[in-house]
């Protein structure tokens, strides 16, 4: 009997861009031209701009992670892990699996789009004491960190321990860390109305980012506004400042001072995924270089986009690159499933071409700065926008429901402030969360693939 065996598709990442190229691929695809497998450590998309209103209470966790297995359409084979090296020329990814088993994946066809992990420095204590806001389970963990240092500080009799545990530093003056700030100071201005034995005075929020502006990207004018909302809340901004190292129970600024704190949250932008750098291939700044197409050049059936390829931004020209956003990697996704597509039935392919549509930051409450095509907005109007977006841009109308039921429920009901317990008794920081060691070498990938391996999942 004669066997074809279908072309095998394998897309690593469960981003917006893995995504949107998954589904697209579903929508386009017969099952009969091609099999299509997904690479991801959990069975949802994360929704990563609302992250920082989890952590505040103001969304469930539930609400931002979308079932990939609710599409009636839904046929892709899910293999629960991470991608921790590719073999281009050998056509084989290697994973490990959520059961820390290691297994490979042969394929004809390639989409990588790992994504990015929180990019930090060699800072004194920093991967040690610092709090990353990237995932789904830093968020849950953040928001019981803070209740818990309410609770410890109302319980205490020690002023500087309860001065010390009042007091919040947020490192990163771009959109995550500003409305990071943003979010958890309202948490806190609304919870310490329920411990009668704390001083609200003695809450105090630093943002700090090394950057002289917040939010370049906004223009002058909003961010000077969004400056204002934020100072006016009572959160001390402090611009060309980093950390200089941080401890336990204190940080030290760049400019000499020591702020006493046992919450550090460290924003202070993103890198490509480490996946990229056992690939041997060419890099820009740590994002493998691709073609306008997202094809990676001299690799057959190899594509990449997303955080972690430099995809030429052809809008704007002059050798750009497009900036690391959802808004760009869920119509890369899209695009790239159509090149993908056409090269499977031997068609031309099409570049990446979008104009950026605007930017939108939430910050909390009836607080918000927006600039949607061009036209800046603040306050109501620009919390519509924001809100609006984020409702067009879920997944799932089941997502939408939930989220507007969020927010409907938190402003009319407010915030109970209860503390599950997530971790409890086992400090978590930066280095529990991301898995960044778990990589392999260029070297070690093709001496694991040389050696015949037993496939386990």
């Amino acid at each position: 009997m004669n066997t074809v065996t279908r072309p095998r598709i394998l897309v690593v990442g469960a981003g917006f861009a893995g995504v949107e190229c998954v589904r697209r691929l579903e929508r386009r695809l017969s099952p009969e031209e091609a099999d299509v497998t997904l690479v991801t450590p959990f069975a949802y998309q994360l929704y990563l701009p609302l992250l920082p209103q989890v952590a505040s209470g103001v969304l469930t966790p539930q609400s931002v992670a979308i079932s990939l297995r609710r599409s009636k359409k839904y046929r892709t084979r899910i293999i629960p892990g991470g991608a921790v090296g590719v073999d281009l020329k050998a056509k084989v990814c290697v994973i490990r699996t959520i059961t820390d088993h290691i297994v490979d994946e042969p394929y004809d066809y390639i989409v990588l789009a790992p994504g990015s992990v929180t990019r930090t420095f060699d800072i004194p204590g920093l991967t040690d004491h610092a709090f990353g806001m990237k995932t789904l389970a830093e968020a849950a963990y953040i928001r019981d960190h803070v209740i818990t240092q309410l609770d410890l500080a109302d319980a205490s009799d020690d002023p500087a321990e309860r001065a010390s545990r009042l007091q919040f530093v947020v490192v990163g003056g771009g959109y995550a860390g500003t409305e990071t700030a943003a979010c958890l100071q309202r948490l806190t201005h609304a919870a310490v109305q329920r411990y009668p034995r704390l001083d609200p005075g003695l809450i105090k929020w630093h943002l700090i980012d090394i950057a002289p502006k917040l939010m370049p990207e906004l223009g002058d004018k909003l961010g000077r506004s969004a400056q204002e909302i934020l100072r006016r809340r009572g959160v001390e901004i402090s611009l060309g400042v980093s950390i200089a190292k941080a401890g336990p129970e204190e940080v030290t600024f760049t400019d000499g001072r020591v702020v006493p704190t046992h919450t550090l949250i460290w924003t202070a932008g993103v890198v490509a995924s480490p996946l990229i750098s056992t690939l041997g291939a060419e890099t820009v700044k740590g994002r493998l270089v691709v073609s306008p197409e997202m094809a990676v050049p001299g690799q057959d059936g190899a594509f990449a986009l997303g955080d972690s390829a430099a995809v030429p931004d052809l809008a704007k020209g002059d050798g750009a690159v497009c900036p690391p956003t959802a808004q760009h990697a869920m119509r890369q996704g899209k695009r790239v499933a159509d090149n993908v597509v056409a090269t499977l039935r031997n068609q031309p392919l099409q570049p990446y071409e979008h104009k950026d549509l605007g930017l939108v930051v939430d910050l909390g409450g009836k607080d918000a700065v927006s600039k949607p095509l061009g036209l800046e907005l603040r306050g109501v109007a620009a919390q519509a926008v924001a809100r609006g977006y984020h409702l067009a841009a879920l997944r799932t109308n089941v997502a939408k429901t939930r989220v507007m039921t969020n927010w409907l429920l938190n402003a009319v009901a407010g915030d109970d402030f209860v503390r599950t317990g997530f971790q409890a008794r086992k400090p978590a920081k930066l280095k529990d969360f991301e898995y960044t060691d778990a990589y392999m070498t260029p070297e070690q990938v093709r001496e694991h693939i040389e050696r015949p391996q037993p496939r386990k999942v």
